[in-house]
């Protein structure tokens, strides 16, 4: 079955941010649609939306789908970059303190417990202290 599969998908475009994006809004407005007095317009939306996602996934046209892809990389860095920023200092706030440097702005990542320290900035060299 993998096999088949395999070959069924050969020289198609495949999956990619943009239709990832597109099948979980459709099965997000899939399930809201029950909610609703008029969910029958969010229940057309999702099909249209779940429709044209498995039409780019299946899609042989690789040109037209990357510049698709590209376009809606662009118009949503700036989120997933405040997203990804958001995660990393989560993951490390139990180990780390970020401070920025008073004069450049660097980010700079120091290990906590250590005391009231003095941090030099690996960019400007100003030196400032601080707690961990």
């Amino acid at each position: 079955m993998k096999d088949k599969f395999m070959r069924f998908m050969y020289g198609r475009y495949g999956v990619d941010s943009f239709s990832k994006f597109l099948v979980i809004a459709g099965i997000i407005l899939l399930a809201l649609s029950g909610f609703f007095e008029y969910g029958w317009i969010l229940y057309l939306l999702s099909l249209v939306l779940l429709a044209y996602s498995y039409f780019r996934i299946f899609s042989k046209n690789h040109s037209r789908r990357y510049a698709e892809n590209q376009t809606w990389l662009k118009y949503t860095s700036r989120f997933r970059r405040a997203f990804g920023n958001l995660r990393y200092r989560v993951r490390h706030m139990k180990s780390y303190h970020i401070y920025k440097c008073p004069s450049c702005s660097q980010k700079i990542r120091i290990p906590r417990g250590k005391g009231r320290i003095e941090i030099r900035c690996p960019k400007c060299g100003t030196k400032f202290i601080k707690n961990s």
